[in-house]
């Protein structure tokens, strides 16, 4: 390691073997419709129900645990590298405008990205102004007959679009634009804060920041390019977007409307927030490129985070390029939030060539997966270790069933206590606050044992074998298909949700950077349209460039090996066609 690279908060390394063990079947209830809506109320003012169902969620397993005696607890997975290396916004931007991005475009691009917005406005074919004028129709939810785009969109403040819109065409015809991102349209996510915008985060509450402020993460984007504001997955308060591979599949929570608007092509990035795979998640669902940064990089000041030791927010992208330009605006450094000012300006992915490529696979975790999804992603294991010169790494995780049980008891933890009336929420969500809020002291203690046990195991992995990049599928389902009365009332299935974050949860407890890619398609269940299939890589702390130049080796399987390549969905938009 470089004399001049420091480590700040990196737990010591340890390894804590204990063999893999299949979690049980879980036995939650499904519940859903009128069922969900009165069942709710029934539920969130009755503590013996509340606390039936935090035993019958396994909640209490993490008690009188011999591998955690002598543990010391670990509330935040704040891990740090860092050299010192820090540049100026303004730099930075100079930065990604000079830098060459032909080597990370693919041979042929289904999906138009930033830079074919940015080409298009320094030409002239096209103006922000006119984009802007062909977007709004599209994503308004305030007009006579909305189009079937708006659902996706919790608010569109046509002044403000205009405003941006046309300040950026100026800026354009001066010869003065600002960057790549300049006049490009980007969506973010109810969970921010965005000036003149509403927050709501899905629920009837008012949770807007009082000084009508804009998170830092959108503040350097959102000064000069269009935006739009994004509902939730499964939302019956505001509607719920459909996956635009399959409408009879969900996009995948809670980012959901940020998938949809990058997957239907009305904007090339959009800005998620991700606390248990609500980045990873929606995008492997609807076949787009996801990063889960570290924890504590990407400051969202001064908007307050939910799930304070576990969510961060992050991008979700049409292509790699697209997902390293909108990183790497996001993660500048905010030198007025304590977690971010400690990071390094982040680098280009090319920077990384020399680094060392390897493979991380828990064989039995990673064979949970559905055997269609098991063989989609391994196919793509196989294309790296036979033509990029990966190498396959064994590796064991110990105690992943009661980690993922931890997470889940920690996070159900942390979010009620930022929300003031659980009325306001989604009668499913009204269920899992309620239940998750009566953790007694002592188990959320022992939940933060289990979370420094496994950083200690994965600092003594990433150690053992560094450069190494933990792999698996995103999700170890394809899809998730739902009822036609969920979208009126939601649907509350522990058991499906359990599954589909078997694999996500582990970066959010521990703060590690983790990225999903589209790795297949497969047939679906049910509807029209083949359903995308996500691989997953998790990094160590900080080593989000090596995890952007492991993804652009995904991105050409899925151009040029997988038979068929990218697959553009039937509700695809052609924004700069219009």
């Amino acid at each position: 390691m470089a004399a001049n690279v420091q480590w700040i908060g990196r737990p010591a390394s340890k390894e804590h073997e204990h063999p893999y063990h299949a979690p049980p079947t879980p036995s939650n209830p499904v519940v859903r419709g009128l069922p969900l809506y009165y069942g709710a109320k029934i539920i969130t003012s009755s503590t013996l129900i509340q606390n039936l169902l935090w035993g019958n969620a396994g909640f209490d397993s993490l008690r009188n645990r011999e591998e955690l005696e002598g543990v010391e607890p670990r509330y935040e997975p704040l891990v740090v590298k860092s050299s010192g290396t820090r540049v100026s916004t303004a730099e930075a931007l100079r930065t990604l405008s000079n830098e060459d991005w032909t080597s990370g475009t693919p041979s042929e691009k289904l999906y138009p990205g930033i830079l074919d917005y940015h080409e298009a406005y320094k030409t002239g074919r096209t103006t922000p102004t006119a984009v802007a004028k062909v977007l709004l129709p599209l994503v308004r939810r305030d007009v006579e007959i909305p189009s079937r785009h708006s659902v996706a969109f919790l608010s569109s403040k046509v002044d403000l679009v205009m405003r941006a819109a046309e300040a950026s065409t100026q800026r354009y015809e001066e010869g003065k634009c600002l960057g790549p991102l300049d006049g490009v349209p980007v969506a973010v996510k109810d969970e921010e804060d965005v000036t003149g915008y509403p927050k709501c985060v899905g629920s009837k509450l008012d949770l807007k920041d009082k000084h009508d402020a804009t998170s830092y993460c959108s503040a350097d984007q959102l000064s000069y390019i269009t935006s739009y504001l994004l509902t939730p997955d499964r939302d019956p308060n505001h509607g719920t977007p459909l996956n635009p591979h399959n409408n009879t599949y969900y996009c995948g929570g809670s980012s959901g409307g940020s998938a949809y608007a990058v997957g239907a092509g009305l904007v090339p990035v959009a800005i998620g927030n991700d606390g248990g795979g609500s980045i990873r998640i929606p995008s492997a669902y609807c076949g787009l490129y996801g990063l889960k940064p570290s924890h504590g990089r990407v400051s969202i000041r001064p908007t307050s985070n939910l799930a304070r030791s576990n969510g961060v927010a992050g991008p979700l992208a049409a292509n790699m390029v697209d997902l390293e330009i909108s990183y790497r605006v996001m993660a500048q450094p905010d030198l007025e939030e304590p977690n971010s000012a400690l990071f390094d300006t982040p680098r280009s992915a090319a920077s990384t060539h020399a680094r060392k490529k390897a493979l991380g696979i828990s064989k039995e975790w990673f064979d949970r997966a559905d055997p269609a999804v098991r063989q989609a992603c391994m196919d793509v294991v196989d294309y790296l270790t036979s033509k990029l010169g990966y190498e396959i790494v064994d590796i064991s995780i110990p105690l992943l069933h009661e980690g993922q049980t931890a997470h889940a008891m920690t996070i159900l933890c942390e979010i009620p206590s930022g929300v003031s009336a659980l009325k306001d929420l989604t009668p499913a969500n009204q269920v899992l606050m309620s239940v998750g809020s009566k953790t007694p002291g002592v188990d959320f203690l022992q939940a933060q044992k289990m979370r420094m046990l496994l950083m200690q195991h994965l600092a003594h992995l990433y150690e053992k074998h560094p450069g190494m990049i933990i792999v698996t599928p995103t999700t170890p389902n394809a899809g998730w298909s739902f009822d036609p009365q969920d979208l009126k009332y939601g649907c509350s299935n522990g058991n499906m949700s359990l599954r589909s974050m078997e694999y996500v949860w582990l970066a959010n407890f521990t703060g590690c950077p983790a990225i999903s890619v589209p790795a297949a398609y497969l047939e679906p269940e049910k509807g029209t349209g083949r359903i995308p299939i996500g691989f997953m890589g998790m990094g160590e702390w900080c080593s989000e460039d090596e995890l952007l130049a492991f993804g652009y080796d995904c991105e050409r399987y899925l151009h040029d090996v997988y038979e068929n390549g990218r697959v553009k969905p039937a509700a695809y938009v052609e924004v700069l066609e219009v």
